[in-house]
């Protein structure tokens, strides 16, 4: 499926794919009892044509299972081709997984990112997330929003992700690898989403939300009063190292004095 000049890259895709596949498989305790296929491309406007956006660096075609993925970009920090091939395998094995049955678009890549270290497709600024920015103005996308498609500009499409992930972690913190699994296994006998999440985790999606936003808000409760007094606690830090400092130099002076005495 690739050129020959790619074979040293097809090489290492193949090397690296049995520990993802092992490693994913231990992480979510499912079986990938089928076989990708892999679509290396080094041309990132081909790749940008095929993605029909800019802001990702690979995607996956269940039907096919086929990861397509932008060779010129997947090794560029802070990526790396494994993470980004666990990624992609996490989002055929779970359309593998249900048969056919459709779970909302952040939950599916909330489960993706969660478990391949938390690193999205798309190429996020890390210097700039947007998640706490959000929390803190109130603009929170709801999850209702997402839940079939993202949004198409680089901000929002950004902060689709983090929510994704933020709230797959909260779930997985509350309710545990199995709490997610049972949400799945539900889906994939035919209930509906509110069903499966109601009969899984003893609440309705909105509810479920409800505590998360919360749960963000006192999470920022710490980080804002951070923010806000940094200049003093940078200040009081180095007050603290003056003096620890000074205290440290006087004992040693008067120990050299009483070695002299002696």
């Amino acid at each position: 499926m690739v050129d020959a000049s790619f074979k040293g890259a097809v090489e290492e895709v193949f090397d690296l794919y049995p520990g993802v596949k092992a490693d994913l498989e231990a992480e979510l305790g499912l079986e990938v009892d089928f076989t990708p296929s892999v679509l290396l491309i080094n041309d990132t406007r081909t790749f940008r044509e095929m993605a029909g956006g800019d802001f990702v660096v690979a995607f996956a075609v269940p039907k096919e299972n086929l990861m397509v993925i932008d060779h010129s970009r997947a090794t560029l920090n802070p990526f790396s081709l494994r993470v980004i091939v666990k990624h992609e395998l996490c989002h055929l094995l779970l359309h593998h997984y249900l048969e056919g049955h459709r779970i909302p678009r952040w939950f599916e890549e909330g489960i993706a990112q969660w478990s391949s270290e938390g690193i999205g497709e798309i190429l996020m600024d890390s210097k700039k997330p947007r998640l706490n920015e959000a929390v803190l103005a109130g603009k929170i996308i709801p999850l209702r929003e997402i839940s079939d498609f993202f949004p198409v500009d680089r901000e929002s499409l950004s902060l689709a992700y983090e929510q994704s992930l933020s709230f797959v972690s909260y779930l997985a913190d509350r309710y545990g690898l199995e709490g997610i699994l049972q949400v799945l296994e539900s889906v994939r006998k035919g209930y509906t989403w509110e069903e499966a999440v109601r009969g899984a985790l003893g609440a309705s999606s909105l509810e479920l939300e409800a505590g998360w936003r919360s749960h963000l808000k006192k999470r920022l409760t710490w980080f804002t009063y951070l923010v806000n007094n940094l200049y003093q606690i940078l200040f009081f830090l180095a007050a603290l190292a003056s003096i620890i400092g000074f205290v440290r130099a006087y004992l040693r002076k008067r120990a050299y004095l009483r070695e002299m005495e002696e």
